[in-house]
């Protein structure tokens, strides 16, 4: 048994790697840069983290997920493996216990948001750490043709000058051919280094109706399919509207979108994964880290940007290798609605030009100041403020972003942390002058380890509800310990954060370069229209359309789509569409029975039975009380 495989077993269970691990795995440790492309729930992370607990040294892990990755720490930290986490919004004080650690704590994992790369603090102690791997997730965030490009990203290039004998793994689930060559030119791969794994998903069946009552036709997939499910939609009252919808009708559905409380999104998302809960009705907020090996059904009531955001939210499903379904439900003004995303996701320059003084007056920062400050930064107050429409501002912020001007993290729960700023001895005297604090120092120290050494995170809800008190009283509390420099205390705050990555400039001084402006939207329009492609498509199977898009040239065609089926069942699109048209020209002029029909039309009665049953599914054609046939 090799010492990869020793690793897998003592801190993940698994006797075998799955397909391509290895492969990437053993490449790395030669010392070779490598890029994975791996899709959605095949195991990315166990690439960088296997050959870490193998090797000597630490690993950098560099994600634009804060979420994911807080995740991901507190795995690694559940098994006893020693890792953390530093992002925008964290203090000075709380990055240098987190640096001191990683330099003498023998830790094994540092995840870091790109943002915080070019800081002078992670700068200087990087130098001193002993890094055996720099890990990149997300890479497609590099490549200004990726679907999600972040500037901060291009920062990843200082690691490879400080760190140019560290070997990097660059790992992302989707990528087309251009975005591939592009992420090892920008990552300065010294020798082009792939390992692909197919994207064909050959238990999952690619599904589109064209329908317009969607909610019917949610209900009849959810009732015929009694797996657990995620509907996607793309605002957050849809969210809640259409779970509402199917609780009425009697199915267990919970709404799940960035807006809602931490421990709430935890809540139902635990639920959601141990069965209780059946369907998730989500935005694309849902779904990062959702590793639930047993859906059956994802259904996109809205149409997505792209492909690549489509082909990661559908291949949640079946990940267990189980016949699983990803079905999208369109109809006619679906394709208006996504053309218009066009022209919200790209506002004019004036318009982005006034966003971005807008801001700097927001946050009161002088021209020629701010460059690497952190502001807290409320969307919605900015917007009632300003009178901006929340799309237009937060789509103008992006490309600010995209320019380099400023970066915008997540919208995140920052929980209350604590850290005692004085030794054991001097607390102890302090606790014997000050009898009114002592009890709940004591509660402090009894319930929490490490508050000498590190930021911990505490959960003031808990420690009051033990005391039977007002949250409010503990907060006090704690003021006035950080007021005697007995503790340094960060309180809980949700809020995203806007970093000037330049000083706040004179407007003239403002450009936006074509590559990030109008061949990005150029861009963007082709990804819209490969969209409204899939949907519309009459012949071409779905699957093969998905993977021909991320450059698996001549791709089979799957036997298992809408558009498979029904050539395989004998019935032709053209013949199918030329009985449609027939049937509705009949039923127009009145209802009518079966044996009518049949009697009527110019097709076979085999081919013309198969389109009525197909039409019924679509919920074209409905039957009367007396057995009757009419259009829905």
């Amino acid at each position: 048994m090799s010492i990869y495989h020793k690793v897998l077993k003592k801190y993940w269970g698994y006797d075998e790697f799955r397909p391509l691990q290895e492969d990437i795995i053993l490449s790395v440790v030669e010392g070779r840069d490598t890029l994975g492309l791996m899709p959605t729930g095949g195991g990315k992370s166990l690439t960088f983290q296997v050959p870490t607990l193998a090797m000597d040294g630490l690993c950098i892990v560099v994600s634009p997920l804060i979420a994911l990755m807080k995740d991901q720490v507190l795995n690694l930290k559940e098994k006893g493996i020693k890792a953390e986490l530093i992002y925008s919004g964290q203090t000075r004080d709380e990055i240098d216990v987190i640096l001191n650690k990683c330099l003498y704590g023998n830790n094994k994992f540092l995840y870091i948001s790109p943002e915080r790369i070019g800081t002078a603090i992670f700068q200087e102690k990087l130098s001193s750490m002993n890094v055996c791997l720099i890990a990149i997730d997300e890479s497609h965030c590099i490549s200004q043709w990726g679907y999600d490009f972040r500037p901060s990203y291009l920062k990843i290039i200082q690691l490879r000058e400080l760190l140019p004998q560290v070997p990097v793994l660059a790992l992302t689930a989707t990528a087309t051919p251009e975005v591939v060559d592009d992420i090892q030119d920008r990552l300065g791969f010294a020798k082009k280094n792939v390992f692909r794994k197919s994207f064909e998903r050959s238990n999952l069946s690619y599904l589109v109706r064209t329908i317009e009552d969607k909610n019917r036709y949610l209900l009849k997939i959810l009732r015929k399919q009694k797996g657990s499910s995620v509907v996607y939609v793309r605002s957050r009252k849809k969210c809640k509207e259409i779970a509402e919808f199917l609780k009425l009708n009697q199915l267990k559905a919970e709404f799940y979108h960035a807006g809602l409380d931490n421990a709430v999104k935890d809540m139902r998302q635990e639920r959601w994964r141990d069965g209780v809960v059946q369907v998730m009705v989500a935005t694309n907020a849902f779904g990062m880290g959702i590793d639930k090996s047993d859906v059956r059904t994802v259904v996109h009531l809205d149409l997505p940007d792209t492909l690549e955001a489509y082909f990661q939210e559908a291949g949640r499903a079946g990940r267990d290798g189980k016949r699983a379904y990803a079905v999208m439900l369109y109809s006619n003004p679906d394709k208006v609605k996504l053309l218009k995303r066009i022209k919200t996701s790209y506002p004019e320059i004036d318009t982005i030009k006034r966003v971005y003084q807008a801001v700097g007056n927001f946050l009161q920062i002088a021209e020629g100041a701010g460059k690497d400050a952190v502001f807290d930064f409320n969307l919605a107050l900015f917007c009632q403020k300003f009178k901006f429409n929340v799309l237009q501002a937060f789509n103008s912020l992006k490309i600010l972003q995209r320019a380099g001007y400023i970066e915008v993290t997540d919208d995140l729960e920052h929980s209350t942390k604590l850290h005692f700023a004085i030794n054991r001895d001097d607390l102890y005297r302090f606790q014997l002058e000050n009898k009114e604090q002592d009890d709940f120092i004591k509660l402090l120290l009894r319930t929490y380890t490490g508050l000498f050494t590190d930021y911990v995170p505490v959960n003031l809800d808990s420690l009051a509800y033990r005391r039977k008190v007002d949250v409010k009283i503990l907060i006090d509390r704690l003021k006035d310990l950080s007021q005697h420099g007995i503790i340094k205390y960060i309180p809980r705050k949700k809020t995203p954060f806007i970093i000037y990555t330049q000083e706040r400039l004179p407007l003239s001084y403002l450009k936006f370069t074509k590559a990030v402006y109008q061949e990005r939207k150029e861009k963007f329009e082709e990804k819209i229209k490969a969209v409204v492609q899939y949907a519309e498509s009459p012949d071409t199977c779905r699957s093969k359309m998905l993977l021909e898009y991320f450059g698996q040239l001549r791709a089979p065609n799957c036997g298992e789509c809408d558009i498979c089926k029904e050539k395989s069942d004998g019935l032709e699109t053209n013949m199918y569409k030329n009985i449609k048209s027939e049937v509705k020209e009949i039923l127009a002029k009145d209802e009518s029975s079966v044996d009518e029909l049949v009697e009527l039309s110019q097709f076979s009665e085999k081919k013309l039975l198969e389109v009525i049953r197909l039409m019924m599914d679509n919920d074209e054609v409905k039957t009367t009380e007396n057995n009757k046939i009419r259009l829905a």
